[in-house]
Order: structure tokens, then sequence, then C-alpha cells
């Protein structure tokens, strides 16, 4: 890999060549040299708790030092072009993370950069997170080739992260939400072009019947405030409850990409119940993401 924007963007032997490698970063946690002598520049136009930590405490950890840019000195597009900061940028360090809005921000900042670019989130996509999942899946005893994942909620960057693994591994994906808040129409044509079996429903229920994992994430993201009350109203039916999660498999298992509105999307029942494997999925986070800094930047 050169860069790491997309799911899309990797085949199977390497999906399965990094969730290899993060699982075994896991089981062998201790300081390495893999990216000694190298800086990561962290590049940041929204705040973060799992993005920020999970990559400085991973650059760390593989020896690097990790450098926490905000768009406050950058700019990017307003002061200084794309193009340049990437070509900037790549003059003094040995690979970025940007977390952005616009994906544009991302594509076009790798496509300057002479070093690796890792999205660490963009309005389109969050790819580092659904590895982080697809690990946890694993972990939990799930066969990520022939799980049934149910996504209930918003078709946001998480779900069409999904819609993308699904793409890649060749499980069944179901996305239940209302009428125009449906994954990217893009990113479901391509996917589907790859074989992707991915189904678009608006009933929960009928998403969660038989499922292996169900997965859910806030109803109003960074950005979308204005539309809260609207969205409340909305997603309301969609939310994650011990009802719901009672028409998945007896083993099932509850996710969400944090941070979560509890009551709203998922209730404390869920979240905090035996079936829940959302702070596994927090944490492997650094995993997944130390398996990809070094696959692009180690020695």
């Amino acid at each position: 890999m050169k860069d790491f924007i997309a799911i899309a963007d990797i085949d199977l032997a390497k999906m399965e060549e990094l969730l290899d490698s993060a699982a075994r970063l896991k089981r062998e946690r201790k300081p390495r040299s893999d990216l000694a002598g190298k800086t990561v520049a962290l590049v940041f136009h929204k705040p973060s708790l799992r993005t920020r930590v999970s990559f400085e405490a991973g650059v760390y950890e593989l020896g690097g030092h990790p450098m926490y840019v905000t768009d406050a000195e950058i700019k990017m597009g307003q002061r200084e072009s794309v193009y340049d900061i990437g070509k900037v940028m790549s003059r003094y360090v040995h690979g970025i993370m940007i977390r952005t809005f616009a994906h544009r921000n991302c594509t076009e900042l790798a496509l300057a950069s002479d070093v690796p670019v890792i999205n660490g989130l963009t309005d389109l996509l969050h790819p580092c997170q659904v590895m982080g999942d697809i690990l946890t899946c694993r972990e939990r005893g799930k066969d990520v080739r022939s799980m049934v994942v149910a996504f209930i909620g918003d078709g946001n960057n998480v779900a069409n992260s999904w819609v993308e693994a699904a793409g890649v591994l060749p499980f069944e994906l179901r996305i239940a939400g209302p009428s125009g808040y449906d994954p990217d129409a893009g990113v479901l044509a391509t996917a589907r072009g790859r074989g992707a079996k991915v189904k678009v429903l608006r009933d929960p229920a009928e998403a969660v019947s038989g499922a292996d994992v169900v997965y859910t994430d806030v109803w109003t993201s960074m950005g979308q405030e204005t539309e809260k009350e609207e969205r409340e109203r909305r997603f309301r039916p969609y939310q994650l409850n011990a009802a719901l999660l009672a028409r998945a498999k007896r083993d099932a298992i509850a996710l969400h990409c944090l941070p979560a509105h509890r009551g709203e999307e998922i209730t404390d029942e869920v979240m905090d119940g035996p079936q829940s494997a959302v702070f596994d999925e927090a944490e492997n986070r650094l995993h997944a993401q130390k398996a990809i800094m070094i696959d692009l930047m180690g020695r």
C-alpha cells in the first residue's frame, strides 16, 4: 500500500494480512522500533478522543514521534492549498494521518504527498474504525467471511466503510434506516460491482433478524447539529435496545463506534450488557492502526 484512504483500495489478501498483524500486535503488545526515528503528523480538522489518543499512542509504541497539528496552524485550502501542504509536509515527516470533513481534503493530500497518508476520518469514510470493528468480530468468534452484519441508523461514513468492507469480505450486510439517510450511492454501486451482498432496508427488525453483529452509531454526527431535532424524530424507531437485539442470534455482539448518546441510538442495557463488545472495539482501533502504519511506514 502507498496510502490507506479507503477499504475499497485493498484486496482480500491485504485485509487478512492487516487483521493478522493487528491481532499479533495486540497479543504481543510491547515497545517496538518499526517507526524508530520517524515522525508522523496527525492533522485534525475535527476534535477526537479515540482517533487522537489511539494514533498518538500507536506511533509512540512503534518507536516513532507523533506530531499533533490542528487546522488553526495550516488553514488547509484557505491559507495554503492542499497540494502545497502535502508537498511541504512530505519534506518534514514520514507519514500523515488526517481527520477532516471533506473527503477531497484526504484524497488531494494523498495525491500531493510523497509520504503515506492515512484516512483517520472524513465525512464520506471511516476506514480505520471499520478495520478495528472487523478485528473485534474475529476476536469474538465471528467468521468474517460469512457473518451477517446489521447496521441500524444513519448511512454515514461508518456505514459507507462497512459497505466497502462487504466488497472485500463476502459477509452479508443489512443497513436499516429511514428514507433519505441511506449510504452513499456511489460507494454502494462500487461495492455491489465487486460482489458485495448489501441490503438497504427500512425495517430494523428485518435487518437484525438472525444477525451475528448488530451495529449502531449516533443519529447526529459532528457538523449536523442543525438537523438534530429532525434526525431524532426520524431515527427514534431505530434505537438499538434489548428488544431489538433479541431478534439477532443468541451469541450476537453489539457494536458502536463511539461516542455514544446513551438513551438515544443505544440503551444502557445494550451498551453495558453481556453482548456488548463496544469497549473492545474501541481498543482495537489502536491495534488495527498500528498494523496499518507498520505496513505503510515500517522499516
